[in-house]
Protein backbone atom coordinates (compact mmCIF):
# COMPACT_ATOMS: atom_id res chain seq x y z
CA UNK A 1 0.00 0.00 0.00
CA UNK A 2 1.54 3.26 -1.10
CA UNK A 3 1.41 6.74 0.60
CA UNK A 4 -1.81 7.85 -0.26
CA UNK A 5 -3.20 5.54 -2.65
CA UNK A 6 -6.55 4.83 -1.30
CA UNK A 7 -7.73 1.02 -0.70
CA UNK A 8 -11.53 0.14 0.17
CA UNK A 9 -12.64 -2.05 2.54
CA UNK A 10 -15.34 -2.67 5.40
CA UNK A 11 -16.84 -3.81 8.73
CA UNK A 12 -19.28 -4.34 10.95
CA UNK A 13 -19.45 -0.78 11.29
CA UNK A 14 -19.52 0.49 7.70
CA UNK A 15 -17.25 0.49 4.91
CA UNK A 16 -14.27 3.19 4.57
CA UNK A 17 -11.28 3.35 2.72
CA UNK A 18 -7.80 4.15 4.07
CA UNK A 19 -4.36 5.32 2.80
CA UNK A 20 -1.33 5.63 4.48
CA UNK A 21 0.26 9.35 5.97
CA UNK A 22 3.29 9.13 7.33
CA UNK A 23 2.95 5.80 8.07
CA UNK A 24 -0.18 5.63 9.43
CA UNK A 25 -3.23 4.53 8.32
CA UNK A 26 -5.92 7.10 7.83
CA UNK A 27 -9.25 5.79 7.41
CA UNK A 28 -12.00 7.62 5.28
CA UNK A 29 -16.00 6.45 4.90
CA UNK A 30 -17.83 5.66 2.68
CA UNK A 31 -18.85 8.79 0.60
CA UNK A 32 -22.20 7.34 0.39
CA UNK A 33 -22.98 6.77 3.81
CA UNK A 34 -24.92 9.81 5.26
CA UNK A 35 -24.28 8.80 8.96
CA UNK A 36 -20.75 7.03 8.97
CA UNK A 37 -20.33 4.87 12.45
CA UNK A 38 -17.56 7.14 14.85
CA UNK A 39 -16.70 3.27 15.30
CA UNK A 40 -14.77 2.64 12.48
CA UNK A 41 -11.48 4.99 13.86
CA UNK A 42 -11.19 2.39 16.64
CA UNK A 43 -9.71 -0.39 14.15
CA UNK A 44 -6.93 1.63 13.76
CA UNK A 45 -5.28 0.99 17.30
CA UNK A 46 -6.46 -2.12 17.46
CA UNK A 47 -4.06 -3.28 14.77
CA UNK A 48 -1.10 -3.33 17.92
CA UNK A 49 -3.02 -3.42 20.62
CA UNK A 50 -1.23 -4.88 23.67
CA UNK A 51 -3.58 -7.35 23.77
CA UNK A 52 -2.73 -9.01 19.98
CA UNK A 53 -1.67 -12.50 19.46
CA UNK A 54 1.76 -12.91 17.56
CA UNK A 55 2.71 -16.62 17.82
CA UNK A 56 1.10 -19.69 18.68
CA UNK A 57 0.51 -20.89 22.26
CA UNK A 58 -0.14 -24.24 23.85
CA UNK A 59 -1.19 -23.98 27.91
CA UNK A 60 1.65 -25.14 30.83
CA UNK A 61 -0.68 -27.76 32.19
CA UNK A 62 -2.17 -29.24 29.35
CA UNK A 63 1.57 -29.69 27.49
CA UNK A 64 2.48 -31.45 30.36
CA UNK A 65 0.04 -33.55 32.11
CA UNK A 66 -2.03 -34.26 28.71
CA UNK A 67 -5.75 -33.44 27.76
CA UNK A 68 -8.72 -34.02 30.50
CA UNK A 69 -10.52 -32.25 32.39
CA UNK A 70 -8.93 -28.95 34.15
CA UNK A 71 -9.81 -25.88 36.62
CA UNK A 72 -6.51 -24.22 35.76
CA UNK A 73 -7.89 -23.48 32.38
CA UNK A 74 -8.18 -19.12 32.86
CA UNK A 75 -5.41 -19.54 35.33
CA UNK A 76 -2.79 -20.76 33.94
CA UNK A 77 0.04 -19.90 31.77
CA UNK A 78 1.38 -20.60 28.68
CA UNK A 79 4.39 -21.67 26.21
CA UNK A 80 5.01 -20.05 23.11
CA UNK A 81 5.56 -21.88 19.99
CA UNK A 82 6.43 -22.26 16.40
CA UNK A 83 3.56 -22.59 13.92
CA UNK A 84 4.84 -26.57 12.88
CA UNK A 85 5.15 -27.36 16.58
CA UNK A 86 1.71 -26.26 17.42
CA UNK A 87 -0.29 -27.12 14.20
CA UNK A 88 1.47 -30.83 14.85
CA UNK A 89 0.71 -30.82 18.42
CA UNK A 90 -2.90 -29.34 17.43
CA UNK A 91 -3.30 -32.46 14.82
CA UNK A 92 -2.65 -35.09 16.98
CA UNK A 93 -4.94 -34.51 19.44
CA UNK A 94 -7.71 -34.05 16.70
CA UNK A 95 -6.48 -37.45 15.29
CA UNK A 96 -7.15 -38.80 18.74
CA UNK A 97 -10.25 -37.61 19.02
CA UNK A 98 -11.34 -39.07 15.83
CA UNK A 99 -10.43 -36.27 13.38
CA UNK A 100 -9.27 -37.05 10.00
CA UNK A 101 -11.26 -38.52 6.90
CA UNK A 102 -14.18 -39.73 8.81
CA UNK A 103 -14.84 -43.54 7.66
CA UNK A 104 -17.51 -45.22 8.60
CA UNK A 105 -19.18 -42.16 10.22
CA UNK A 106 -19.91 -43.97 13.80
CA UNK A 107 -19.59 -40.84 15.82
CA UNK A 108 -19.57 -37.87 13.15
CA UNK A 109 -18.48 -35.25 15.34
CA UNK A 110 -21.11 -35.73 18.21
CA UNK A 111 -17.74 -35.29 20.96
CA UNK A 112 -17.53 -31.84 19.49
CA UNK A 113 -18.58 -28.52 19.84
CA UNK A 114 -17.82 -26.03 16.87
CA UNK A 115 -18.56 -22.82 18.58
CA UNK A 116 -18.61 -19.57 16.48
CA UNK A 117 -20.74 -16.44 16.71
CA UNK A 118 -19.50 -14.90 13.60
CA UNK A 119 -18.79 -11.31 14.26
CA UNK A 120 -15.10 -11.65 13.82
CA UNK A 121 -14.98 -10.21 10.08
CA UNK A 122 -17.88 -8.76 7.68
CA UNK A 123 -16.11 -10.37 4.93
CA UNK A 124 -18.00 -13.21 3.66
CA UNK A 125 -14.83 -15.75 2.59
CA UNK A 126 -12.84 -14.88 5.72
CA UNK A 127 -15.81 -15.59 7.93
CA UNK A 128 -14.25 -17.41 11.11
CA UNK A 129 -17.87 -19.26 11.81
CA UNK A 130 -18.21 -20.32 8.44
CA UNK A 131 -14.62 -21.77 8.07
CA UNK A 132 -14.41 -23.68 11.57
CA UNK A 133 -17.76 -25.45 10.46
CA UNK A 134 -16.69 -25.98 7.39
CA UNK A 135 -13.14 -27.96 8.76
CA UNK A 136 -15.58 -29.72 11.27
CA UNK A 137 -17.72 -31.14 8.88
CA UNK A 138 -14.51 -32.15 6.26
CA UNK A 139 -12.29 -33.35 9.57
CA UNK A 140 -15.41 -35.18 11.65
CA UNK A 141 -17.79 -35.41 9.33
CA UNK A 142 -19.98 -33.29 11.62
CA UNK A 143 -20.05 -31.61 14.81
CA UNK A 144 -22.26 -29.94 17.61
CA UNK A 145 -23.94 -26.80 16.31
CA UNK A 146 -25.37 -24.28 18.29
CA UNK A 147 -28.79 -22.74 16.80
CA UNK A 148 -30.54 -18.63 17.66
CA UNK A 149 -28.53 -15.99 18.97
CA UNK A 150 -28.32 -14.24 22.41
CA UNK A 151 -29.70 -11.05 20.74
CA UNK A 152 -33.14 -12.54 19.49
CA UNK A 153 -33.74 -16.28 20.13
CA UNK A 154 -36.44 -15.76 22.25
CA UNK A 155 -38.67 -13.34 19.98
CA UNK A 156 -37.59 -15.72 17.07
CA UNK A 157 -38.43 -18.68 18.19
CA UNK A 158 -42.06 -17.48 19.67
CA UNK A 159 -42.61 -15.80 16.17
CA UNK A 160 -41.60 -18.92 14.36
CA UNK A 161 -44.28 -20.31 16.13
CA UNK A 162 -47.03 -18.34 16.09
CA UNK A 163 -46.27 -16.26 12.64
CA UNK A 164 -44.62 -18.56 10.93
CA UNK A 165 -40.82 -17.17 9.83
CA UNK A 166 -39.20 -14.89 11.85
CA UNK A 167 -36.71 -13.88 9.66
CA UNK A 168 -38.63 -12.25 7.06
CA UNK A 169 -40.45 -10.73 10.06
CA UNK A 170 -36.95 -9.31 11.61
CA UNK A 171 -35.20 -8.63 8.34
CA UNK A 172 -36.96 -8.02 5.43
CA UNK A 173 -40.14 -5.47 4.26
CA UNK A 174 -39.00 -1.97 3.84
CA UNK A 175 -39.84 -0.01 6.89
CA UNK A 176 -37.32 2.80 6.59
CA UNK A 177 -38.79 3.61 3.12
CA UNK A 178 -42.40 3.40 5.40
CA UNK A 179 -41.26 5.67 8.00
CA UNK A 180 -40.28 8.33 6.11
CA UNK A 181 -42.84 8.39 3.67
CA UNK A 182 -46.13 6.87 5.09
CA UNK A 183 -46.00 6.22 8.35
CA UNK A 184 -47.75 8.41 10.95
CA UNK A 185 -46.85 6.68 14.61
CA UNK A 186 -44.25 4.40 15.58
CA UNK A 187 -44.39 2.85 18.93
CA UNK A 188 -40.78 1.24 19.58
CA UNK A 189 -41.13 -0.76 23.16
CA UNK A 190 -37.33 -0.82 23.50
CA UNK A 191 -36.68 2.30 21.84
CA UNK A 192 -35.08 2.78 18.57
CA UNK A 193 -31.81 4.37 19.74
CA UNK A 194 -29.39 5.37 16.59
CA UNK A 195 -26.11 3.92 18.28
CA UNK A 196 -27.48 0.38 18.22
CA UNK A 197 -28.01 0.85 13.95
CA UNK A 198 -24.38 1.58 13.52
CA UNK A 199 -23.95 -2.07 13.20
CA UNK A 200 -25.16 -4.97 11.15
CA UNK A 201 -23.63 -8.88 10.18
CA UNK A 202 -21.74 -8.33 6.98
CA UNK A 203 -21.73 -4.67 6.68
CA UNK A 204 -23.68 -1.89 5.96
CA UNK A 205 -22.55 0.70 3.66
CA UNK A 206 -25.55 3.07 4.10
CA UNK A 207 -26.83 4.09 7.83
CA UNK A 208 -30.33 6.13 6.80
CA UNK A 209 -32.01 5.40 10.29
CA UNK A 210 -30.75 9.28 11.75
CA UNK A 211 -31.57 10.84 8.58
CA UNK A 212 -35.07 9.18 8.35
CA UNK A 213 -36.22 9.50 11.51
CA UNK A 214 -35.73 13.11 11.28
CA UNK A 215 -37.38 13.36 7.83
CA UNK A 216 -40.65 11.29 8.75
CA UNK A 217 -40.57 14.08 12.20
CA UNK A 218 -40.58 16.67 9.74
CA UNK A 219 -43.73 15.06 7.75
CA UNK A 220 -45.48 14.63 11.10
CA UNK A 221 -44.76 11.31 12.22
CA UNK A 222 -44.61 11.02 15.71
CA UNK A 223 -42.75 8.74 17.66
CA UNK A 224 -43.39 7.01 21.13
CA UNK A 225 -40.64 5.56 22.60
CA UNK A 226 -41.47 2.68 25.18
CA UNK A 227 -38.52 2.46 27.53
CA UNK A 228 -36.90 3.12 30.64
CA UNK A 229 -33.25 4.48 29.42
CA UNK A 230 -34.50 8.07 28.28
CA UNK A 231 -31.67 7.66 25.55
CA UNK A 232 -33.05 4.82 23.63
CA UNK A 233 -34.45 7.27 21.42
CA UNK A 234 -30.89 9.12 20.71
CA UNK A 235 -32.84 11.71 18.08
CA UNK A 236 -33.83 14.68 18.00
CA UNK A 237 -37.68 14.03 16.27
CA UNK A 238 -41.42 14.25 17.77
CA UNK A 239 -40.96 11.70 20.57
CA UNK A 240 -43.23 10.84 23.92
CA UNK A 241 -41.29 8.58 26.40
CA UNK A 242 -43.01 6.52 28.18
CA UNK A 243 -40.53 4.72 30.74
CA UNK A 244 -42.51 1.51 32.14
CA UNK A 245 -40.30 -0.13 35.38
CA UNK A 246 -38.02 -2.90 33.32
CA UNK A 247 -39.65 -5.86 32.65
CA UNK A 248 -43.01 -4.90 32.56
CA UNK A 249 -43.84 -3.87 28.31
CA UNK A 250 -46.38 -6.48 28.24
CA UNK A 251 -48.62 -5.30 30.86
CA UNK A 252 -49.08 -1.52 29.23
CA UNK A 253 -49.70 -3.74 25.74
CA UNK A 254 -52.63 -5.22 27.55
CA UNK A 255 -53.63 -2.00 29.01
CA UNK A 256 -54.04 -0.70 25.51
CA UNK A 257 -55.55 -3.73 23.95
CA UNK A 258 -58.23 -3.45 27.13
CA UNK A 259 -59.18 -0.25 26.22
CA UNK A 260 -59.12 -0.85 22.18
CA UNK A 261 -61.60 -3.30 22.67
CA UNK A 262 -63.54 -1.27 25.50
CA UNK A 263 -64.11 1.65 23.18
CA UNK A 264 -64.54 -0.60 19.96
CA UNK A 265 -61.26 0.02 18.46
CA UNK A 266 -60.46 -3.69 17.31
CA UNK A 267 -60.27 -4.44 13.46
CA UNK A 268 -62.38 -7.34 13.91
CA UNK A 269 -62.48 -7.89 10.12
CA UNK A 270 -58.15 -8.43 10.31
CA UNK A 271 -58.52 -10.51 13.39
CA UNK A 272 -61.10 -12.72 11.80
CA UNK A 273 -59.51 -12.87 8.32
CA UNK A 274 -55.40 -13.47 9.28
CA UNK A 275 -55.62 -15.06 13.42
CA UNK A 276 -57.01 -17.40 15.33
CA UNK A 277 -57.52 -17.41 18.81
CA UNK A 278 -58.58 -13.84 19.81
CA UNK A 279 -61.63 -15.65 22.24
CA UNK A 280 -59.00 -17.07 24.33
CA UNK A 281 -56.87 -13.61 24.19
CA UNK A 282 -60.39 -11.46 24.63
CA UNK A 283 -61.37 -13.76 27.97
CA UNK A 284 -58.06 -13.00 29.44
CA UNK A 285 -58.04 -9.44 28.59
CA UNK A 286 -61.52 -9.45 30.29
CA UNK A 287 -60.76 -10.88 33.66
CA UNK A 288 -62.89 -13.70 32.15
CA UNK A 289 -60.29 -16.91 33.46
CA UNK A 290 -58.80 -14.57 36.66
CA UNK A 291 -61.28 -12.25 37.56
CA UNK A 292 -58.81 -9.38 36.59
CA UNK A 293 -59.16 -7.09 33.72
CA UNK A 294 -56.15 -5.73 32.21
CA UNK A 295 -57.54 -2.17 32.23
CA UNK A 296 -55.21 0.69 31.65
CA UNK A 297 -55.38 1.20 35.54
CA UNK A 298 -54.61 -2.21 36.23
CA UNK A 299 -51.66 -1.81 33.98
CA UNK A 300 -50.48 1.22 35.77
CA UNK A 301 -49.68 -0.34 38.88
CA UNK A 302 -47.62 -2.91 37.53
CA UNK A 303 -45.77 -0.81 34.66
CA UNK A 304 -45.83 2.72 36.28
CA UNK A 305 -47.44 4.39 32.96
CA UNK A 306 -50.28 6.58 33.73
CA UNK A 307 -53.49 4.96 33.22
CA UNK A 308 -54.39 8.21 31.35
CA UNK A 309 -51.02 7.82 28.82
CA UNK A 310 -52.10 4.23 28.15
CA UNK A 311 -55.49 4.97 27.29
CA UNK A 312 -54.56 8.07 25.11
CA UNK A 313 -51.51 6.36 23.56
CA UNK A 314 -53.76 3.42 22.48
CA UNK A 315 -56.67 5.56 20.69
CA UNK A 316 -54.03 7.63 18.57
CA UNK A 317 -52.83 3.83 17.41
CA UNK A 318 -56.35 3.18 16.58
CA UNK A 319 -56.48 6.33 14.22
CA UNK A 320 -53.32 6.49 12.44
CA UNK A 321 -51.17 4.28 10.53
CA UNK A 322 -49.22 2.72 13.13
CA UNK A 323 -46.17 0.98 13.28
CA UNK A 324 -45.17 -1.24 16.24
CA UNK A 325 -41.72 -2.26 17.12
CA UNK A 326 -40.24 -4.23 19.54
CA UNK A 327 -35.89 -4.30 19.99
CA UNK A 328 -34.21 -7.63 20.31
CA UNK A 329 -33.63 -5.95 24.23
CA UNK A 330 -36.88 -6.65 25.38
CA UNK A 331 -36.58 -10.34 24.87
CA UNK A 332 -33.27 -10.91 26.71
CA UNK A 333 -35.17 -11.60 29.70
CA UNK A 334 -36.54 -14.67 31.74
CA UNK A 335 -40.33 -14.83 29.61
CA UNK A 336 -38.30 -12.86 26.82
CA UNK A 337 -41.01 -14.18 23.87
CA UNK A 338 -43.99 -12.67 25.85
CA UNK A 339 -43.81 -8.80 24.77
CA UNK A 340 -42.66 -10.03 21.25
CA UNK A 341 -46.17 -11.85 21.11
CA UNK A 342 -48.21 -9.58 22.45
CA UNK A 343 -46.97 -6.65 20.67
CA UNK A 344 -47.64 -9.01 17.67
CA UNK A 345 -51.33 -9.12 19.07
CA UNK A 346 -51.75 -5.27 19.43
CA UNK A 347 -50.85 -5.02 16.12
CA UNK A 348 -52.66 -7.20 14.65
CA UNK A 349 -55.93 -5.55 17.14
CA UNK A 350 -55.46 -2.22 15.12
CA UNK A 351 -55.25 -3.76 11.23
CA UNK A 352 -52.01 -3.35 9.44
CA UNK A 353 -53.72 -3.44 5.90
CA UNK A 354 -52.43 0.52 5.05
CA UNK A 355 -49.02 0.92 4.05
CA UNK A 356 -46.90 2.27 6.81
CA UNK A 357 -48.82 0.26 9.27
CA UNK A 358 -48.10 -3.48 10.86
CA UNK A 359 -45.30 -4.92 12.97
CA UNK A 360 -41.25 -5.53 12.82
CA UNK A 361 -39.60 -7.19 14.88
CA UNK A 362 -35.58 -6.09 16.21
CA UNK A 363 -36.40 -2.94 13.69
CA UNK A 364 -33.96 -0.55 15.50
CA UNK A 365 -31.64 -3.06 17.10
CA UNK A 366 -29.26 -3.37 13.91
CA UNK A 367 -28.53 -1.81 11.24
CA UNK A 368 -29.96 -3.48 7.69
CA UNK A 369 -33.10 -4.82 9.39
CA UNK A 370 -36.39 -3.34 7.68
CA UNK A 371 -34.16 -2.49 4.19
CA UNK A 372 -34.92 -4.64 1.34
CA UNK A 373 -33.47 -7.66 1.02
CA UNK A 374 -30.98 -8.74 -2.03
CA UNK A 375 -32.57 -10.86 -4.64
CA UNK A 376 -28.95 -12.52 -5.03
CA UNK A 377 -27.08 -14.79 -3.22
CA UNK A 378 -24.27 -13.51 -1.07
CA UNK A 379 -20.90 -14.92 -1.64
CA UNK A 380 -20.61 -17.30 1.28
CA UNK A 381 -18.30 -20.37 1.99
CA UNK A 382 -20.04 -23.27 1.78
CA UNK A 383 -20.05 -25.34 5.01
CA UNK A 384 -20.52 -28.65 4.05
CA UNK A 385 -23.21 -31.14 5.70
CA UNK A 386 -23.22 -31.23 9.25
CA UNK A 387 -23.60 -35.25 9.46
CA UNK A 388 -23.78 -35.35 13.59
CA UNK A 389 -27.71 -33.53 13.45
CA UNK A 390 -26.72 -32.87 16.66
CA UNK A 391 -27.18 -28.88 18.37
CA UNK A 392 -27.96 -26.64 21.42
CA UNK A 393 -29.78 -23.72 21.70
CA UNK A 394 -26.78 -20.98 21.89
CA UNK A 395 -26.76 -19.92 25.07
CA UNK A 396 -26.89 -23.57 26.52
CA UNK A 397 -22.78 -23.87 26.11
CA UNK A 398 -22.80 -24.41 29.81
CA UNK A 399 -25.40 -26.49 30.22
CA UNK A 400 -23.85 -28.82 26.84
CA UNK A 401 -20.48 -29.28 28.88
CA UNK A 402 -22.03 -29.74 32.46
CA UNK A 403 -24.75 -32.34 32.02
CA UNK A 404 -23.74 -34.96 29.52
CA UNK A 405 -26.74 -36.71 28.57
CA UNK A 406 -29.00 -34.84 30.50
CA UNK A 407 -32.69 -34.06 28.58
CA UNK A 408 -33.78 -30.60 27.51
CA UNK A 409 -36.62 -29.21 25.88
CA UNK A 410 -36.78 -27.14 23.07
CA UNK A 411 -39.36 -25.90 20.63
CA UNK A 412 -41.79 -28.54 21.58
CA UNK A 413 -39.03 -31.70 21.30
CA UNK A 414 -36.96 -33.38 24.13
CA UNK A 415 -33.18 -33.64 23.28
CA UNK A 416 -29.94 -34.91 24.96
CA UNK A 417 -27.27 -32.78 25.47
CA UNK A 418 -23.55 -34.63 24.24
CA UNK A 419 -20.85 -35.68 25.51
CA UNK A 420 -18.42 -33.21 24.64
CA UNK A 421 -14.44 -33.75 24.49
CA UNK A 422 -13.08 -30.78 22.43
CA UNK A 423 -14.17 -27.31 21.71
CA UNK A 424 -13.06 -25.77 18.76
CA UNK A 425 -13.58 -21.93 18.65
CA UNK A 426 -13.18 -19.38 16.01
CA UNK A 427 -14.06 -15.73 15.66
CA UNK A 428 -16.10 -15.62 18.89
CA UNK A 429 -15.81 -14.88 22.77
CA UNK A 430 -19.15 -16.11 24.82
CA UNK A 431 -17.20 -14.98 27.98
CA UNK A 432 -18.30 -11.30 26.41
CA UNK A 433 -22.03 -12.19 26.00
CA UNK A 434 -22.88 -15.25 28.17
CA UNK A 435 -24.89 -14.82 31.08
CA UNK A 436 -23.46 -16.40 34.03
CA UNK A 437 -19.61 -16.26 33.57
CA UNK A 438 -18.84 -18.02 36.84
CA UNK A 439 -20.71 -20.89 35.44
CA UNK A 440 -19.24 -20.83 32.13
CA UNK A 441 -15.94 -21.07 33.65
CA UNK A 442 -16.56 -24.39 35.40
CA UNK A 443 -18.11 -25.45 32.39
CA UNK A 444 -15.18 -24.80 29.95
CA UNK A 445 -12.91 -26.66 32.72
CA UNK A 446 -15.04 -29.54 31.60
CA UNK A 447 -13.59 -30.84 28.27
CA UNK A 448 -10.42 -32.66 27.28
CA UNK A 449 -9.33 -29.78 24.71
CA UNK A 450 -10.46 -26.59 23.96
CA UNK A 451 -8.92 -24.62 21.12
CA UNK A 452 -8.99 -21.09 19.89
CA UNK A 453 -8.42 -19.10 16.99
CA UNK A 454 -8.05 -15.09 17.75
CA UNK A 455 -6.59 -12.17 17.24
CA UNK A 456 -6.90 -10.82 21.08
CA UNK A 457 -6.33 -12.09 24.48
CA UNK A 458 -10.05 -12.41 25.15
CA UNK A 459 -11.17 -13.91 27.99
CA UNK A 460 -12.26 -17.25 25.59
CA UNK A 461 -8.57 -17.56 24.76
CA UNK A 462 -7.39 -17.49 28.42
CA UNK A 463 -9.33 -20.79 28.84
CA UNK A 464 -8.06 -22.37 25.60
CA UNK A 465 -5.40 -25.07 25.57
CA UNK A 466 -4.12 -24.56 22.02
CA UNK A 467 -4.70 -20.70 20.55
CA UNK A 468 -3.79 -19.82 17.13
CA UNK A 469 -3.31 -16.10 16.66
CA UNK A 470 -5.58 -15.28 13.39
CA UNK A 471 -5.29 -12.18 11.39
CA UNK A 472 -7.90 -9.19 11.60
CA UNK A 473 -10.00 -8.50 8.70
CA UNK A 474 -7.40 -5.63 7.47
CA UNK A 475 -4.80 -7.75 7.40
CA UNK A 476 -6.31 -10.00 4.52
CA UNK A 477 -8.66 -9.55 1.03
CA UNK A 478 -12.28 -10.31 1.18
CA UNK A 479 -15.61 -9.90 -0.19
CA UNK A 480 -18.05 -7.72 2.75
CA UNK A 481 -21.76 -8.15 1.84
CA UNK A 482 -25.02 -8.57 3.64
CA UNK A 483 -28.29 -9.57 2.80
CA UNK A 484 -29.70 -5.71 3.54
CA UNK A 485 -27.34 -4.05 2.04
CA UNK A 486 -27.22 -2.70 -1.36
CA UNK A 487 -22.94 -2.29 -1.74
CA UNK A 488 -20.89 -5.31 -2.38
CA UNK A 489 -17.49 -4.18 -1.08
CA UNK A 490 -13.95 -4.91 -1.60
CA UNK A 491 -12.03 -5.47 1.09
CA UNK A 492 -8.24 -4.67 0.21
CA UNK A 493 -5.66 -5.89 2.80
CA UNK A 494 -4.72 -2.30 3.96
CA UNK A 495 -1.51 -3.46 6.29
CA UNK A 496 0.69 -6.83 6.93
CA UNK A 497 -0.66 -9.42 9.51
CA UNK A 498 0.49 -8.51 13.18
CA UNK A 499 3.94 -10.80 14.33
CA UNK A 500 3.07 -14.26 12.86
CA UNK A 501 -0.60 -13.67 13.03
CA UNK A 502 -2.50 -16.41 9.98
CA UNK A 503 -5.88 -16.29 8.26
CA UNK A 504 -8.41 -18.71 9.88
CA UNK A 505 -8.20 -20.35 6.05
CA UNK A 506 -4.91 -20.76 6.28
CA UNK A 507 -4.62 -22.38 9.58
CA UNK A 508 -7.65 -24.83 8.64
CA UNK A 509 -5.62 -25.70 5.42
CA UNK A 510 -2.57 -26.48 7.28
CA UNK A 511 -4.23 -29.01 9.79
CA UNK A 512 -6.44 -30.32 6.81
CA UNK A 513 -3.00 -31.60 5.82
CA UNK A 514 -2.13 -33.16 8.67
CA UNK A 515 -5.84 -35.11 9.02
CA UNK A 516 -5.73 -35.85 5.16
CA UNK A 517 -8.77 -33.96 4.79
CA UNK A 518 -7.21 -31.32 2.95
CA UNK A 519 -8.98 -31.75 -0.59
CA UNK A 520 -12.33 -31.73 0.82
CA UNK A 521 -11.40 -28.81 2.79
CA UNK A 522 -9.80 -26.45 0.59
CA UNK A 523 -11.29 -28.34 -2.84
CA UNK A 524 -7.62 -27.14 -4.17
CA UNK A 525 -8.52 -23.25 -4.08
CA UNK A 526 -5.99 -20.19 -2.71
CA UNK A 527 -7.71 -17.89 -0.51
CA UNK A 528 -8.16 -15.81 -3.73
CA UNK A 529 -9.35 -18.44 -5.97
CA UNK A 530 -12.00 -18.72 -3.66
CA UNK A 531 -12.85 -15.09 -3.49
CA UNK A 532 -13.13 -15.41 -7.07
CA UNK A 533 -15.64 -18.44 -7.11
CA UNK A 534 -17.85 -16.89 -4.56
CA UNK A 535 -18.32 -13.65 -6.12
CA UNK A 536 -18.63 -15.45 -9.50
CA UNK A 537 -21.73 -17.12 -8.20
CA UNK A 538 -23.13 -13.74 -7.06
CA UNK A 539 -22.04 -12.02 -10.34
CA UNK A 540 -23.77 -14.40 -12.55
CA UNK A 541 -27.34 -14.32 -10.51
CA UNK A 542 -27.05 -10.25 -11.24
CA UNK A 543 -26.00 -10.59 -14.91
CA UNK A 544 -29.05 -13.05 -15.33
CA UNK A 545 -31.76 -10.40 -13.29
CA UNK A 546 -30.28 -7.12 -15.44
CA UNK A 547 -27.93 -5.77 -12.79
CA UNK A 548 -24.65 -4.42 -12.73
CA UNK A 549 -21.43 -6.62 -13.36
CA UNK A 550 -18.15 -6.48 -11.54
CA UNK A 551 -15.00 -7.59 -13.61
CA UNK A 552 -12.52 -8.84 -11.69
CA UNK A 553 -9.18 -7.65 -11.70
CA UNK A 554 -6.44 -10.61 -10.74
CA UNK A 555 -3.42 -7.59 -10.49
CA UNK A 556 -5.49 -6.66 -7.44
CA UNK A 557 -8.27 -8.18 -5.80
CA UNK A 558 -10.68 -6.37 -6.70
CA UNK A 559 -9.47 -2.79 -6.98
CA UNK A 560 -12.85 -1.31 -6.92
CA UNK A 561 -16.60 -1.18 -5.26
CA UNK A 562 -19.43 -2.06 -7.46
CA UNK A 563 -23.15 -1.84 -6.85
CA UNK A 564 -25.99 -4.60 -6.54
CA UNK A 565 -29.27 -3.05 -7.44
CA UNK A 566 -31.04 -6.17 -7.50
CA UNK A 567 -33.90 -6.42 -4.73
CA UNK A 568 -36.27 -8.73 -3.56
CA UNK A 569 -40.45 -8.23 -3.76
CA UNK A 570 -41.28 -7.69 -0.56
CA UNK A 571 -43.85 -10.35 -1.43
Amino acid sequence: MTENSPRYHSSHWGAFSATREDGQLVIQPFDKDPDPSPILQNMISALNHPARLSRPLVRRGWLTDGPGPDGRRGSDDYIEMDWDKALDIAAAELKRLGGGIPDDGATLGRHVFGGSYGWSSAGRFHHAQSQVHRFLNMAFGGYVAAVDTYSSAAGSVILDTVAGNSTRISREGNWWQHIRDTTELVIAFGGMPVRNLSVSPGGSSQHIARDTIRMAAARGCHFASVSPLRDDFNTDANVTRYAPRPGTDVAMMLGMAHHLEAMGLVDHDYISKYTRGWEALNAYLQGHTDRQPKTAEWAETICGVPAAQIRALAEEAAHKRTLVTVSYSLQRAENGEQPVWMALVLSAMLGGTQAGAGFSYALGSMGNHGKPQLAVPLPTLPQGRNGSGDFIPVARISDLLLNPGAQYSYRGTTRRYGDIKLVYWAGGNPFHHHQDLSRLQQAFSRPDTIIVHESMCTATACHADIIFPATMTVEREDIGASAGDPFLMPMQKLTEPYGEARDDYAIFCDLAERLGCADSYSEGRSARDWLKHLYGRTETAMRQRGGTRCRISTASWPAHRWRCRCRMSPA
